[in-house]
């Protein structure tokens, strides 16, 4: 059976599985990086809402932030949206070849049946 070649990081998934974080994600790399007040401006969250989630993104690694006078600005870490897109496809390739099993299995029964 195929294996994935890292364990899936399971922080990294849960910071990028809820839709207001991806959003965030998003606009950070759309417009090069932001802070909590340029985002919620384009979000339908409050501002001290967007700094939770941003300290989650920045827990997981995904995001890196500089401080900016009273504001931290943040962008993406290229290197961690990499790594969670190589751990996305690892699972896809995966559950490519459990299915493809399952098909050969079927295609089998399938065939015994007709005999």
């Amino acid at each position: 059976m195929t294996e994935m070649s890292s364990p899936v990081d399971d922080a990294l998934w849960s910071a990028i599985g809820d839709p207001t974080r991806r959003r965030i994600l998003d606009l950070l790399l759309a417009d090069g990086g932001g802070t909590a007040s340029s985002l919620s401006r384009q979000l339908p969250v409050t501002r001290q809402a967007v700094a939770k989630h941003l300290d989650v993104l920045d827990r997981a690694g995904l995001v890196r932030s500089t401080t900016a006078g009273r504001e931290k600005r943040c962008e993406v870490d290229a290197a961690q949206l990499a790594r969670a897109a190589d751990q996305l496809a690892a699972v896809g390739r995966t559950w490519d070849h459990r299915l493809q099993r399952i098909k050969g299995i079927a295609e089998a029964i399938q065939s015994s049946r007709q005999s």
